[in-house]
């Protein structure tokens, strides 16, 4: 601002004192912007209720959620450019708010560099106001002249408060921390592309410095160094902040509130990501424990639907509970489904019950026996970890399941319908080096569906430009990743996995907790990664001395070295001759003894129960043969084509009664010897 008007020292201090004690207009209210009730729908579906969010100076605010939830829609209610459908939103008087939406829609021209100052809208207001000021002093005389001077003065005091004189300076400081460099400031913004814009979008919105500062997915655009600098600047942010950002490093690094939608539902966390992590771990359990409770009342009610399902004298009491579930509102427990939202896994053909059964299996190499007694069975929708010390026989195990070795003695039988898909230490080694990691994910699975094989890609780690990136480029854990991602992308109903997490760093290993707790099918997990096992097995295998024990559910005991699972008899004193006894390392005689008539009566009961499995195995692979061929009846009446024929219809008419009657007869057989093995 150089105006021609000279005005002294003394004028400017007189001007200054006047001004003392005002400083930057503060919101008077102890919120900036308060919503409460608000409720929005997009037709029938219902992306939140009741939501209440009070934002605070100081408040650096994380809104986090799933796709589709609702958030930049909340976060356009708030700034006012759509409406709610119920609900109030009240700002601070005086409010001044900046909000960069994920598409620009502001048209900007000139030079960046003064775009960029355009932003500064509260020093431009008052920048302005000088210059009028500056040409009534050359016009005025007297009083008047008088009143303007001091005006002026007041006016001149908070355009340096506001750091108008070192506004460029300002400007340049922040452009280059976006990313652009000197010679990009002085070109024009036409010239730029679409993410420049933004970029400048941005720096104009920061150097505006509002009371509320609100960015939808802020880091869209930029570059590692640029996302590093501007977390730093939002860190030291004193205003209110409100932000969505799906990367986890940026939010930890900004935010001392996080806000989650989850179900049409706002829950509040106070402090930082990693508190977020912790209380949500809290939320979620307690609402499994919730969803469990529920879940055992559907199930027991679904029992008797499936029961009698075909028995007519029960046909009122089945419709009273298939009503009843119908109208249960489920209990959320929101991990599971935006893990499934996540991965989106397609669904694979679905297997018998039985996924596989060893039968008394004896195996090993060379008529030697590595395996003895190996008798247990994996169902439908399990995962189930092998556990044990290094060459106990877990990769026999496997082997055996996947056909590629015969058992000595025994039998492996695996389920009807069962597909499967391995992944072992050294899958990576087979890529392609030279293709991108889209073009091997591509070519490697042949995919046969209809996905959008990038957001796949993007699922495990590999969104935007990684996955164009040459797989020879990629690291160690990167290219483990990409070969797990190949592993799991198509349909299958089985997945094994030997040893998945080497080479993953933290990050990856957490990317591959979830990837499986949202798998859909059977998994059988090798791995010595407890914290992996712990979150995702529902039952152990333990293999050890020969031994293949089946455990129900994740006993941390046996997730310890045999040594440290039950207080053992302390060393004696060495002998004079130096020598120890390591009684520690030998179980205690009660111990064996227990141990002895566990595997008894483990032992009795299989065969007490063998003849019973087997006949329910078999049963029920008539009842799903019976079930097929009456869809396929079904099939041929729906054909029009089929009535042209009137002798075809009758024999299928007949057909499809007895078919049916097989099928209700079969199933009350099952639902009896299910019963029955169950009592047992």
């Amino acid at each position: 601002m150089a105006g021609e008007h000279k005005i002294t020292r003394q004028q400017q201090q007189r001007s200054a004192d006047g001004l003392r004690g005002r400083g930057t207009q503060w919101i008077a209210c102890s919120f900036v912007l308060t919503a409460s009730g608000l409720s929005r729908a997009h037709g029938d579906r219902v992306l939140f209720r009741d939501l209440t969010i009070k934002l605070l100076p100081g408040h650096r605010t994380a809104l986090v959620g799933g796709n589709g939830v609702g958030k930049t829609t909340l976060l356009e209610i708030l700034v006012g450019i759509q409406p709610a459908d119920a609900g109030d939103v009240h700002r601070a008087k005086g409010l001044r708010l900046g909000y960069l939406p994920q598409d620009l829609t502001e048209r900007i021209g000139g030079r960046v560099i003064e775009a960029a100052m355009e932003g500064a809208t509260h020093i431009n207001d008052v920048a302005t106001k000088l210059a009028g000021l500056e040409a009534r002093l050359a016009t005025t005389t007297g009083v008047e002249q008088e009143k303007v001077l001091d005006d002026y003065g007041h006016a001149q005091s908070r355009f340096e408060q506001l750091g108008g004189y070192a506004l460029e300076a300002e400007a340049h400081r922040v452009l280059a921390g976006l990313g652009f460099t000197p010679e990009m400031t002085s070109r024009q913004v036409e010239e730029l592309s679409g993410g420049w814009r933004m970029r400048l979008a941005l720096a104009r919105l920061l150097l505006s410095e509002p009371d509320l500062l609100i960015l939808d997915e802020p880091t869209n655009h930029l570059d590692v160094d640029s996302v590093a600098w501007l977390e730093g600047h939002l860190a030291a942010w004193t205003g209110a902040l409100l932000f969505v950002s799906h990367d986890r490093d940026f939010i930890d690094g900004i935010a001392n509130r996080v806000v989650e939608i989850i179900d049409g539902t706002v829950t509040e966390y106070v402090g930082g990501f990693a508190e977020f992590v912790v209380a949500r771990e809290d939320l979620v359990q307690r609402a499994e424990a919730a969803a469990a409770q529920q879940s055992r009342k559907v199930a027991h009610m679904e029992k008797f639907v499936e029961r009698f399902r075909y028995k007519a004298t029960k046909a009122r009491q089945v419709q009273s509970r298939i009503k009843a579930i119908e109208k249960l509102e489920a209990i959320p427990v929101p991990t599971q489904k935006q893990l499934k939202a996540k991965f989106a896994f397609p669904e694979p053909q679905r297997s018998s019950r039985v996924v596989v059964e060893f039968d008394q299996v004896i195996a090993g190499y060379d008529d030697q026996p590595v395996l003895t007694g190996v008798d247990f069975v994996v169902e439908r929708g399990r995962k189930v970890a092998l556990v044990g010390p290094n060459g106990a026989g877990k990769t026999t195990l496997v082997k055996l399941l996947l056909g590629d070795l015969a058992p000595m003695a025994g039998n492996v039988n695996i389920g009807n319908n069962v597909d499967h898909a391995t992944f072992n230490q050294h899958q990576a080694e087979v890529l392609n080096l030279d293709r991108t990691v889209f073009d091997e994910f591509r070519m490697t699975i042949g995919d046969p569906l209809d996905r959008n094989l990038r957001t796949v890609l993007g699922s495990f780690g590999f969104g935007g430009d990684a996955a164009d990136r040459r797989v020879g480029d990629l690291s160690g854990g990167e290219q483990t990743r990409l070969a797990l991602a190949i592993t799991m992308a198509n349909p299958v109903n089985l997945l094994v996995l030997d040893e998945p997490t080497n080479h993953l760093d933290l990050p990856s290993c957490d990317l591959l907790e979830d990837a499986l707790k949202a798998y859909p099918g059977s998994v059988v997990l090798v791995t010595h990664d407890r914290h992996l096992i712990r979150n995702v097995a529902d039952a152990l295998v333990e293999v050890r001395n020969g031994e293949a024990v089946w455990h129900e559910g994740v006993n941390e005991d046996v997730l310890k070295p045999v040594a440290q699972r039950s207080a053992s008899a302390e060393d004696p004193q060495p002998k004079n001759d130096g020598t120890r006894k390591r009684t520690a390392d030998r179980p205690r005689d009660a111990d064996r003894s227990r141990k002895r008539d566990e595997a008894e009566s483990r032992n009795q009961r299989n065969k007490a129960t063998k003849g019973l499995r087997s006949r329910l195995n078999k049963v029920e692979r008539q009842w799903e043969a019976a079930e097929a061929e009456l869809v396929g009846i079904q099939d041929q009446m729906a054909d029009p084509a089929t009535y042209a024929d009137a002798d075809k219809v009758k024999e299928l008419t007949r057909l499809h009664d007895e078919t049916k009657d097989r099928a209700a007869n079969l199933m009350a057989e099952w639902e009896r010897l299910s019963a029955r093995l169950e009592n047992t």
